[in-house]
């Protein structure tokens, strides 16, 4: 029995940083003069992917962390498998021989912004018979699906839903392209549901300006709680009662510009469950609530913070003594609101 399992794909990355990279406003079309050389500052070589960088929150705060993914049969593969145990999280891996595993080059600006050039391999092509069932017991399941088909996910959604787990759901743009309709079957079952602004308003199709229509949107279609995060503005929270607002930890040293972007999501969407797990409870002048917010929404932040100050998605991601114990994540200011 597992704490938490994590769903989703899992990639061999590579960071390539240089002085020469420039951000255009044209967001279509990445531009390199035709027969040119760029002279690359550094390149760093990770594994990563939303079910990787999950199940690395996970176990990092001591939790007890599984994963599902599907990779190729190749040095990539290898490297994942690697820092999977290195990282104390039980591999449910299927492998596939006539597929490589997925593969992205995450391009650096010197502000940290950054291009993703990303072929999705063998995470994509999970089926349902490839699920081991009878294996994956957990209290709770992060499911961050990518390109995972509707079908398949469906299918973990109901296991997971009769069998008692709590379900968190990060949706990816190909899943909220989907439209609400589609995955109605699924946010019913949903206990936390994770999204950034843009999202939220896609998919519940009301202006993002409008938190509180959104929010009860999101209310009436989940179990639980609703999760919005907002770049730089930081994130929005509700439990169906309250709305939880909050800014960002400052980076560390007084820095203006972040690293880089990658995994920031991630890293906010697991730290915020595991905090969801860690203190199930939060009681004032007698009354209690099941869950509590406020460190969630603190260990979220924290974990997303440190993230962003190093190259790679999983480098910064804290542990539960790092978390508890550097003085620097005691405070952040978090506003209540009624919904």
């Amino acid at each position: 029995m597992y704490d938490v399992i994590t769903i989703g794909t899992a990639t061999r990355d590579v960071f390539l940083t240089s002085a020469f990279f420039k951000v255009l406003k044209d967001q279509k079309h990445l531009c390199f003069a035709l027969g040119s050389k760029i002279e690359i500052e550094q390149s760093f070589l990770t594994v990563g992917g939303g079910a990787i960088n999950a199940a690395t929150t996970f176990s990092r705060q001591g939790l007890k962390a599984a994963t599902l993914i599907k990779i190729g049969q190749d040095e990539s593969a290898k490297a994942i498998l690697k820092e999977l145990k290195k990282e104390n999280i039980a591999p449910f891996a299927v492998i596939e021989k006539n597929a490589s595993t997925a593969y992205s080059t995450i391009i650096l600006s010197p502000t940290g912004e950054r291009t993703v050039l990303v072929s999705r391999g063998a995470s994509e092509d999970l089926k349902t018979q490839e699920v081991p069932f009878d294996k994956i017991k957990s209290s709770w399941v992060y499911i961050s699906p990518g390109k995972i088909s509707f079908e398949v996910i469906e299918k973990i959604f109901n296991y997971f839903f009769e069998n008692k787990t709590l379900i968190a759901f990060n949706p990816s743009g190909y899943f909220i392209g989907m439209g609400m309709k589609k995955l109605k079957s699924l946010l019913a079952k949903t206990k936390v549901l994770i999204l950034n602004r843009g999202e939220a308003a896609n998919l519940t199709g009301i202006n993002y300006q409008k938190e509180k229509e959104i929010f009860k949107k999101l209310d009436e279609i989940t179990l639980g709680i609703a999760v919005m995060t907002d770049a730089e503005k930081g994130v929005l929270v509700s439990d169906g009662h309250k709305i939880y607002q909050a800014g960002i930890f400052s980076l560390e040293g007084g820095k203006k510009h972040i690293i880089d972007r990658t995994g920031a999501g991630d890293a906010f969407g697991s730290g915020f469950i595991a905090g969801l797990i860690h203190q199930k409870e939060k009681c004032e002048k007698g009354l209690c609530q099941p869950y509590n917010i406020e460190y969630a929404i603190k260990l979220g932040s924290a974990n997303a913070t440190s993230v962003v100050e190093k190259i790679g998605a999983k480098e910064g991601i804290l542990t539960k003594k790092e978390f508890e114990k550097n003085k620097r994540w005691k405070y952040l200011k978090i506003k209540a609101v009624s919904l």
